[in-house]
């Protein structure tokens, strides 16, 4: 038995590691519920904004690295609900930005519950993981983008929902860039002013909702399938403009970020073929059809607000494939991939 190991507790891995893919949340198509389900989100997967996480047994919990606290609150529901009596001890060498809208939170939780999972062999799937850390409250996004990748549609809340489903996944064609605008003086809404600010809404007009639901079912994801992404790109900009001005009152106006708003019109006359706000931002992103024209926008960027310091652009791929999980066996250093 080792140093680290508790008498009543074994394991069978020396050492997990997760990479969980950021994503963006392009908005939703039903604010109206008058069917019976409510929100129903739109999503893609990104390659390049991800959070990664080394975990190991131990007595105590340890947590190394950016979100430390978030993280320990997560490892403790789950090894609490679990019934390990060791600890663990995280390294975060990489984590998605918080509260900027790319799914920080969702992808930490799921990547520390499945961790703690892998490392002591207990059966738990990753619904049951996101329902234990109170996530899936509104979009399946960010489950998703964690167990397929892709461009994602959910199927929003019901009166039996636990999590939403995710009722379309897409591949993302590889040569589509996206520019992304973060602001780091500003972080979008999240705990109990989100929660307000959903109650406070009003419900989106039913004519309105239809028609979000119809650009989505055909004009959106045909010209995703087919690879056109002039009308892809339209189609989200028509719909982030419906979503942001139903959002307006809380936010205070289409975008979160009045810095952010004024580059994304900028990106359009540049050849960006769609725009908009991920969540509730303050992050903005700009489609555009390929890398040259992606970077071109880039570096027109940079020199254009070189004088506004909170302001940065990173061009990012999306990711067509799950979040990575791998672990060494204790009996033989071996290293395998877990639900490949």
């Amino acid at each position: 038995m080792t140093e680290q190991q508790h008498p009543e507790q074994t394991q069978s891995k020396n050492l997990v590691e997760i990479r969980a893919p950021g994503r963006l949340h392009l908005g939703f198509i039903d604010m109206h519920g008058g069917l019976g389900r409510s929100f129903g989100s739109l999503g893609l997967c990104l390659d390049d904004i991800y959070t990664y996480l080394t975990a190991r047994p131990s007595r105590d919990v340890i947590i190394h690295g950016p979100s430390g606290q978030r993280a320990s609150i997560f490892a403790g529901r789950i090894l609490q609900h679990l019934g390990i009596k060791q600890g663990i001890e995280i390294s975060i060498v990489e984590s998605i930005p918080e509260h900027a809208g790319l799914g920080s939170g969702t992808q930490l939780s799921l990547a520390v519950g499945t961790a703690i999972a892998a490392l002591y062999d207990k059966p738990i799937s990753l619904h049951e993981i996101a329902i234990l850390m109170g996530r899936g409250a509104r979009s399946g996004i960010g489950i998703g983008a964690f167990l397929y990748g892709g461009f994602l549609v959910d199927g929003g809340r019901g009166s039996e929902t636990e999590v939403p489903p995710v009722i379309s996944r897409l591949p993302f064609p590889e040569s589509w860039r996206l520019l992304l605008i973060l602001d780091s003086a500003r972080q979008g809404m999240h705990g109990i002013s989100e929660t307000r600010a959903f109650s406070e809404l009003p419900p989106m007009p039913e004519d309105q909702s239809a028609y979000l639901c119809r650009l989505t079912l055909m004009q959106l994801l045909p010209a995703l399938a087919e690879g056109n992404c002039e009308l892809f790109g339209s189609s989200i900009t028509e719909i982030q403009s419906h979503v942001g001005d139903h959002f307006a009152p809380a936010q205070g106006g289409r975008y979160y970020s009045r810095r952010v708003a004024g580059v994304l019109p900028w990106l359009s006359e540049r050849g960006a073929t769609g725009i908009g706000q991920s969540s509730w931002g303050p992050t903005g992103f700009a489609l555009f059809p390929n890398e040259t024209k992606a970077y071109q926008a880039l570096k027109g960027a940079r020199e254009q607000w070189q004088y506004e310091p909170s302001l940065s652009f990173k061009v990012c791929r999306a990711r067509n494939q799950k979040a990575d999980i791998s672990a060494e066996d204790v009996a033989g250093g071996r290293q395998y991939l877990i639900n490949k």
